[in-house]
């Protein structure tokens, strides 16, 4: 029943996921939203632990590329400092964007996982695009508005999960 909605694996953090990890898995790009999966989603920069994140990944020949579906000036200010690539207002669980960030990290979708917060627009428009996910545990406990209808559904997601014994990130 959920085939589009369970990410590959879950994690806590993104700091969970390294080169090690994706090299094992013959993962070489990662895309990645941004609100709530890399910083807080009123946050406008990234943290020194999140810098040395990109920069562990960046030498290790991991690409990075961020799929988010805000605006243009909130992702250009968070991605440019850093070098990063990003692709604004992707529309995701929508294709498009999945297929424009694997052009650009020219990578072929066995070789990309994508990384996000969200079950309905990040794993679910990944899983539909065959890539690896990691369903990441938000970094905020606080929402934007459009995102608090996707966590109603994603609570609904998450207790029947309960019910089956199958609750990722019991605490």
């Amino acid at each position: 029943m959920y085939n589009f909605l369970l990410p590959d694996e879950f994690i806590r953090s993104v700091y969970e996921i390294t080169p090690e990890k994706l090299k094992d898995l013959g993962i070489k790009g990662i895309i990645t939203d941004l609100d709530n999966t890399l910083v807080e989603w009123d946050r406008a920069d990234a943290t020194e632990e999140l810098v040395q994140w990109f920069e562990m990944m960046r030498e290790a020949g991991i690409k990075i590329i961020i799929a988010s579906n805000n605006h243009e000036a909130r992702v250009r200010q968070f991605a440019e400092p850093h070098g990063i690539p990003f692709i604004f207002r992707a529309k995701k669980p929508l294709g498009a964007a999945y297929y424009a960030a694997l052009v650009q990290l020219r990578l072929r979708r066995h070789e990309v996982a994508m990384l996000g917060d969200q079950l309905l627009t990040d794993v679910m428009g990944a899983k539909r695009q065959k890539l690896y996910t990691f369903l990441v545990r938000p970094v905020a406990d606080s929402d934007g508005l459009v995102t608090k209808f996707n966590r109603f559904v994603e609570r609904r997601v998450y207790n029947d999960l309960k019910r089956k014994g199958k609750y990722p990130w019991e605490d």
